[in-house]
């Protein structure tokens, strides 16, 4: 019983030396666990869009995890109806539901929560359930900006939680083998990463300012971003294409491949300079509210030499590489170079046209290394409820810290894109180099009470 109650404490709650009754778990909540064999209790906030996905991840999981998807949670109770009856076909179970995700916090009875909610709550939500004692799986981007990120990071570490970002590839053993191939000198010495995100957009027109629907708690859906009219262009998914809320595709679908070119270049630092440009192309202006460029160059150096590539391309557009790559990454090195399409990669010699490693090396070609990519692929979910389980940060996938350091790249990059120009970064400090305008960007003017704290 002892070895038990340890694994509750440690592995669950994940605060240790904390007493069960410490953290506000009652009798009966304590009991439910031990009687559901450790069972943990998951909420969902932010059920549109990706939330669906999170729905259907925790509800598959039911039984080879054993979690169970407590509550539903969204500013907008229009959707509590249909997402519940998902929650109830696929489990048998009614969720409960909830509009304010402090009231999800403050249920005992909740072991985790996951986030699918605009990027601009992604912070402040994270450090509520931290200090809840939550253990979080937040969506890409980890961070709005770089200044919250860094406070995500801090109130993990310091309630001893489990921190996941949505970062899914890095639980695909296919990229998994790419990038270990990659880091064993495959290619030899990688000096260049390059991300992709070709994802044609047509505009999605403009609207009156409004009244918010009756169904939508509009206050709480602003958070910390500063007071605005409703408006029915800037809300639901929208919120992407807005600087107070999102930050493009390039903090939209560039996190994934953001992510995956850091990781591969082997860098967990933040680069020393960045440059990037672009624009709004093919969408008259008049006839669309969208703030963000649809198509965008960023570039960063590395202080070794290294460079970062990322191109976001939001109108027609061919693909690129063997492997037809809009949504991936290629690697350069000075042995060859690497393409990464999904689970599927191909790593070519020099000037050779065939690949002579990757999942796509053909079957009867006799295998040159350990590295051809194995089918299929372990959950981005269960890894995190393992690692609650374990209680080891080294367990995630993808750590907040590894999230926070992918995402500060699209949000360097998009301040370079508004200040129209280089910027130079100090990574130690994370300040850019005597530049106060660009440093005012790397945090924001909070509305009370939704403020993301100095102290976490």
């Amino acid at each position: 019983m002892t070895k038990r109650r340890d694994f509750i404490k440690k592995g669950i709650l994940g605060t240790a030396g904390i007493a069960i009754g410490g953290i506000g778990f009652s009798a009966k909540s304590y009991r439910s666990i031990q009687g559901s064999n450790d069972r943990i209790n998951v909420a969902v906030i932010g059920i549109r869009g990706q939330g669906s996905g999170h729905i259907n991840s925790w509800c598959g999981l039911k039984d080879s995890k054993n979690v169970r998807l407590r509550t539903l949670c969204d500013v907008d109770e229009q959707y509590f109806a249909p997402k519940s009856k998902i929650v109830l076909d696929k489990t048998g179970e009614t969720p409960k539901t909830e509009w304010d995700m402090r009231k999800v916090f403050d249920d005992k009875e909740i072991h985790a929560v996951s986030f699918a909610v605009p990027n601009h709550w992604h912070a402040l939500g994270t450090i509520w359930a931290c200090q809840a004692g939550k253990h979080v799986y937040v969506e890409k981007p980890a961070t709005y900006n770089i200044f919250e990120g860094r406070k995500m990071v801090e109130a993990a570490r310091k309630y001893n939680v489990r921190v996941q970002t949505g970062t899914q590839n890095r639980s695909i053993q296919g990229v998994m083998d790419a990038i270990k191939f990659l880091h064993d000198g495959g290619i030899g010495d990688v000096y260049m990463a390059r991300g992709l995100c070709y994802k044609p957009r047509e505009s999605f027109g403009i609207a009156p300012d409004g009244t918010p629907p009756a169904s939508l708690h509009y206050d709480m859906w602003q958070g910390p971003a500063q007071e605005r009219p409703y408006n029915e262009k800037k809300v639901h998914y929208n919120w992407h294409w807005f600087w107070a809320t999102g930050g493009g595709d390039t903090a939209n679908q560039g996190p994934h491949q953001f992510d995956i070119a850091r990781w591969g270049l082997n860098k967990n630092e933040h680069p020393v300079t960045v440059y990037s440009m672009g624009g709004l192309f093919g969408i008259n202006p008049k006839e669309c509210a969208q703030e963000t460029p649809n198509t965008q160059t960023s570039m960063f150096k590395y202080k070794d030499g290294k460079i970062l590539e990322f191109e976001t391309r939001g109108r027609f557009t061919n693909t690129e590489s063997s492997l037809g790559v809009d949504i991936g990454n290629m690697f350069y090195g000075t042995d060859g170079y690497m393409e990464i399409n999904g689970g599927k990669w191909k790593a070519f010699r020099k000037r050779e046209n065939k690949p002579f490693a990757g999942s796509e090396v053909e079957a009867d070609k006799p295998a040159e290394n350990a590295y051809l990519a194995a089918p299929g692929g372990s959950s981005h979910y269960g890894n995190f409820l393992d690692a609650i389980r374990s209680g080891k940060n080294e367990d995630l996938h993808c750590d907040i810290l590894e999230g926070f350091m992918s995402a500060a790249l699209p949000a360097m990059a998009n301040i370079s894109y508004r200040l129209k120009r280089e910027l130079t970064f100090n990574g130690m400090a994370e300040k850019f180099v005597n530049d106060p305008e660009a440093d005012k960007m790397l945090t924001r003017d909070y509305r009370k009470p939704y403020v993301v704290p100095d102290v976490v």
